[in-house]
């Protein structure tokens, strides 16, 4: 056994450094933590920034499975405009909020959509549409972070544990970094070689050294990227309606959702928590507050398997259907992610 976790702790090194080396002169500083691992919310976020915006228009398709190419025609209550550029959104919005009929958006067909893996179909008529709606996956509520930009090109060692072979991929754009990202399976070891640069929602050149500068630069981008004209209730009218479970927890990098399997929570607008598992019921508390300019939640829970949610959480993200929540150790600097999902 250490025979092999020695010989991937070697072969990581090489992917990471992008040479062959003797042995006694690998270098080994650099942390198996600035790894890419699937399913992180490391690796949610990159995918989100580099896929094909879907949400942006849905004024005119309501969906954020895909969105419409532009330009493209378009009839609202017996007004005819064309849609030729994003800004052109709103003109669409006017005429559904100044009319007092039917707010519905008729297209002039063909017309052609695009997937988040900006892939496209062309749709001939209604019913195609109709058609390529029903087949979307349910959405998860997470709209694309398309404010800010990854400054291309960017290289990213690999490292194939099945084959033992190395390699650097180099990403050119959007639609490159999404495939490869959404394409990365458990054998594979990938790591962005840094520095790269990024820009803004203020059109600003940043350097990004490491994944939690790049995690943080992404987060921090989600409430710049969210469209304003979209209506969003507050995070404790959210909180307060419906049952929620534990879609997601990672605690300082281990995955632990299905330990929190069978659990459900009620949020009550009087800072109680009614959570139950097996048809037993425990109290809790939650309390909503703004410190050091987050916003934030903190749980206490009598149950003692919950003991790891009893911390006070970030506020990442929140809609109807999903809130995450990230707490950062103030001892060992660990970092937790949790995520509720409403039933």
């Amino acid at each position: 056994m250490k025979t092999i976790q020695l010989l991937l702790i070697l072969a990581l090194s090489f992917a990471l450094t992008n040479c062959q080396k003797e042995e006694d002169e690998i270098i080994t500083d650099t942390p198996p933590t600035e790894s890419i691992v699937v399913g992180s919310p490391l690796s949610k976020l990159i995918s989100r920034n580099s896929q094909n915006p879907t949400a942006c228009d849905n004024v005119l398709d309501n969906t954020s499975c895909f969105s419409v190419v532009l330009p493209v025609t378009v009839t609202v209550n017996g007004n005819q405009t064309t849609v030729t550029t994003k800004d052109d959104y709103q003109t669409v919005q006017d005429l559904k909020d100044n009319t007092s009929g039917n707010d519905i958006v008729y297209f002039s067909y063909p017309i052609t959509i695009k997937y988040e893996n900006f892939t496209t179909q062309t749709i001939a008529n209604w019913s195609d549409l109709n058609n390529a709606t029903e087949d979307c996956s349910d959405d998860d509520g997470l709209d694309e972070i398309d404010c800010v930009f990854i400054n291309y090109p960017i290289a990213i060692n690999v490292y194939n544990t099945n084959t033992q072979t190395t390699n650097t991929v180099t990403i050119q754009n959007n639609s490159q970094l999404y495939s490869f990202i959404n394409g990365l399976s458990s054998n594979v070891i990938a790591a962005i070689a840094y520095p790269i640069s990024a820009t803004n929602s203020n059109a600003q050149n940043v350097v990004i050294n490491n994944n939690a500068e790049l995690e943080s630069f992404l987060e921090d981008a989600i409430d710049d990227c969210e469209d304003s004209g979209t209506w969003n209730p507050s995070f404790n009218t959210i909180l307060t309606t419906g049952t929620w479970y534990v879609s997601y927890f990672n605690e300082d990098g281990t995955v632990e959702t299905s330990d929190y399997n069978g659990y459900n929570f009620v949020f009550i607008a009087n800072s109680n928590v009614e959570v139950t598992k097996n048809s037993i019921t425990t109290l809790g508390t939650w309390s909503n507050y703004i410190d050091d300019g987050y916003n934030k939640i903190e749980f206490t829970y009598a149950d003692p398997d919950l003991e790891s949610f009893a911390e006070d959480w970030i506020i990442l993200e929140y809609n109807q259907t999903i809130i995450r929540l990230k707490h950062v150790s103030g001892g060992n600097g660990g970092t937790d992610y949790l995520n509720f999902t409403k039933l």
